[in-house]
């Protein structure tokens, strides 16, 4: 009887540096994250190092001594392969793997892994192909043992296994090959989008920061069963379902690839046919993790994301998911800061009803446009006000002889609520 031989994780060494403007905490942070991306890739983490100082080392990153030290902890501890949480230049990775005796990779090269890892559609693997050719092909340029090196384990699925590395013309003609496919889909995407727009359905795009939660929303939202896991980047393939309002009237929602802290440009580029949907969308939302620790800093990667793919101008709401697991306080805090925001919880169902309700209105399907008159001195009026914001699309509000005057499309359902008594 032969006993079932199970492949061991590999064991990485994650390595972060902290430079100039870079305060440690936020590198600290970006070193844990790197961490969970490491173990997404399937690795176990047995070493951090967080190395300071003004700048990269333009041939080793931490310079010659870190690398030493560095050589020398990978030995101690048996680590397999070094991350790094930059992306390394060709001649860097060369001259720290020769010093360190260990596969190098760097932060784009793990998301790209991860990224080979969970495509399951054609069309995904085509893309992560795609944004793996362009990383590699400027790195073959008379590279050693990095590139062409063939094995198992994170930095080597995906085309690494078709050995195409060692020929770069070949590389080129498969990236063009693959371009082609992929323009393909875009005008197929177009076509269906077309198709929608002139049926009239409006289409809400679910972005955020990955593991915010996006997957869980969608599920609750459509009743649909995408697979939702607490791994970063389960989602890479568009899943777009319809979501039933009442009075018959429907909705097309859509989940997307969770965008993450300094995205590899090669993913961006390759994933613009699927991110395109968030740019054709009548409005998106923003699904925040209300519970993540720098939760600020992730905001602002999804809003650069959307930026670069030319969504910046797709009308947003902020959602904060997770809310049952931070306090009434943080609850409170996080209303005043943004009153138009929405609280809500995809694992409880909490604030749901209100979600559909705001994104129906705001796509305009059962609306009442309203002038309403406000006295800001006034407790009743204020919540009032911040009612309208959540609930409404504001188009005017003014402030004269102490009133505040806003013009709203309001959802009918709403109407009595927002409208003072007696007006």
């Amino acid at each position: 009887m032969h006993a079932t031989r199970i492949a061991a994780r590999e064991r990485a060494a994650l390595v972060g540096l902290v430079t100039g403007s870079m305060r440690r905490p936020a590198a600290d942070r970006s070193l844990e994250e790197l961490g969970g991306l490491a173990e997404a890739a399937g690795a176990e983490v047995v070493l951090r190092v967080l190395q300071e100082r003004p700048k990269p080392d333009p041939s080793t990153f931490i310079g010659a001594g870190k690398t030493k030290m560095l050589a020398a902890s990978c030995a101690e501890t048996g680590a397999d392969v070094v991350i790094f949480d930059n992306e390394l230049t060709p001649a860097q990775l060369r001259q720290i793997e020769e010093a360190v005796g260990r596969k190098i990779i760097d932060r784009t090269q793990l998301i790209l892994d991860i990224f080979a890892r969970r495509a399951k559609t054609r069309e995904g693997k085509l893309q992560v192909e795609l944004a793996q050719l362009k990383y590699m092909l400027p790195r073959l340029v008379g590279s050693g043992t990095a590139l062409s090196r063939l094995g198992g384990g994170i930095g080597t699925r995906g085309p690494g296994e078709t050995k195409l590395e060692t020929d770069r013309r070949r590389i080129r003609t498969r990236i063009h090959v693959i371009g082609e496919d992929i323009e393909a889909v875009r005008r197929r995407r177009a076509q269906l989008r077309e198709r929608r727009h002139k049926a009239s359905v409006p289409t809400v795009a679910l972005v955020g920061y990955t593991n915010a939660g996006k997957t869980t929303l969608f599920n609750a939202l459509t009743r649909a069963g995408a697979e939702a896991s607490n791994a970063l980047f389960v989602t890479l393939d568009p899943l777009v379902r319809q979501l039933r309002l009442p009075g018959n009237r429907e909705l097309l929602v859509s989940d997307t690839v969770g965008f993450i802290d300094r995205l590899p440009h090669a993913l961006v580029a390759a994933f613009r046919a699927t991110l395109e949907e968030v740019a054709e969308a009548d409005l998106a939302l923003h699904v925040i993790d209300a519970a993540a620790s720098d939760r600020t800093r992730r905001m602002d990667a999804v809003r650069r994301v959307l930026e670069e793919v030319g969504a910046a101008d797709v009308p947003l709401i902020d959602v904060y998911n997770k809310c049952d697991a931070i306090t009434a306080d943080e609850r409170r805090r996080l209303q005043e800061q943004d009153p138009s925001a929405l609280l809500i919880s995809s694992l409880t169902r909490e604030g749901l009803d209100e979600l559909v309700e705001t994104v129906t209105s705001r796509v305009a399907l059962d609306v009442r446009r309203m002038t309403l008159t406000f006295d800001p001195e006034s407790p009743a009026d204020r919540e009032r006000i911040a009612r309208v914001y959540r609930h409404a699309h504001v188009l005017e509000h003014e402030t004269r002889d102490g009133r505040i005057s806003i013009v709203a499309d309001v959802p009918r359902r709403l109407a009595d609520r927002v409208q003072p008594p007696g007006r």
